[in-house]
């Protein structure tokens, strides 16, 4: 082959973005990834950065340890895994979340004393989530099942065996967003990471690690893109289960307040995004269509639709990705 037909060129830069959504947004998230991969033709669990956020924290950790986004398909719909670290794993999603329902507090009180203060002292500089997280009382449920799924695949170094792993996790004290994994952040473990992030305020207990309380890292953002601003990548693609460029026609007042919420989550990802692209990054953003919404319904907790809300996602997740992709091209 002459020098002229080598194609010299370097691989992009390339991060994933996984945001929050409970159990059902995982789950359409594994089809979105899926998708991915089919769409532009490499592997999500290797691109050079992952960031995940509460449910997406999971599938990042999974990822940054070598799970492959077909074994987490597999994995989500109980199905034998014959490949990779979760070979011989069971999981049990209802168990792992305590149901589709927070149970009662143990004190009808505030969860954080000190985040309200905080929130007092600096009027205006927190998201209002977090602010509200600070008045919901402590959660009773547990996260320890969650915890042992990534323990199962992490080394005993206690981190994923690559750098770029990045799991975000609001301080319960202060409110500050905290990345996990990246440089300058405190030191965990990636199990006690992803069970912070996940640690939904008012439903699940919060973790401490390091002798500090870290809650849900939704309670800042549920995507979290612009912690990528300054990650020199040159593709970032945003698997968002929050994020709704299209909306169904929701028949109760419960759905009706969820789809409601999705236009704040979808502003608040979209200024993100705009940030990364203004530093030379081209952004893609996925989020669940009309028909996906339908499936998931009104409760992101309902680990009884998982099932449902796969299927569907593996079915419009492709064209989601194509379409994405063009409004990324005009920018």
């Amino acid at each position: 082959m002459s020098a002229a037909g080598v194609n010299c060129a370097p691989a992009p830069r390339r991060g994933i973005v996984l945001g929050g959504g409970g159990v059902l947004g995982g789950t359409w998230a594994i089809g979105a990834l899926c998708a991915l991969e089919q769409t532009h033709g490499f592997a999500a669990k290797d691109v050079d950065v992952i960031v995940g956020t509460s449910a997406g924290s999971v599938l990042g950790a999974l990822l940054g340890c070598g799970v492959s986004s077909e074994e987490l398909r597999q994995h989500n719909n109980e199905e034998v895994v014959t490949a990779g670290p979760l070979v011989g794993y069971r999981w049990d999603p209802v168990q792992a979340t305590g149901g589709s329902r927070p149970g009662l507090p143990r004190i009808p009180a505030p969860g954080s004393l000190k985040l309200i203060g905080a929130s007092l002292r600096h009027l205006g500089h927190l998201p209002p989530t977090a602010v509200l997280s600070a008045f919901l009382p402590e959660g009773r449920k547990s996260l320890q099942e969650l915890g042992h799924l990534v323990s199962a695949v992490t080394p005993e170094a206690g981190w994923a065996p690559r750098s770029g792993v990045w799991v975000v996790a609001m301080d319960y004290e202060t409110g500050k967003r905290v990345v996990f994994g990246r440089s300058g952040a405190p030191t965990s473990r990636l199990p006690d990471a992803v069970m912070a992030s996940c640690a939904i305020p008012g439903w699940f207990t919060p973790v401490i690690i390091g002798g500090r309380s870290y809650v849900d890292g939704g309670a800042v953002s549920a995507t979290s893109v612009d912690v990528l601003a300054y990650a020199d990548l040159d593709e970032v693609y945003v698997i968002a289960p929050m994020v709704s460029f299209k909306s169904d026609h929701p028949n109760t007042v419960a759905a009706r307040l969820e789809r409601r919420w999705r236009e704040q989550v979808t502003r608040t990802c979209l200024a993100e995004a705009n940030m990364v692209r203004g530093l030379g990054a081209k952004v893609t953003i996925v989020g669940p269509g009309a028909k996906d919404l339908e499936a998931i319904g009104a409760n992101l907790m309902d680990a009884s639709r998982r099932a449902q809300v796969l299927e569907t996602s593996m079915r419009t997740s492709t064209s989601a990705w194509r379409e994405a992709a063009l409004l990324a091209e005009a920018g």
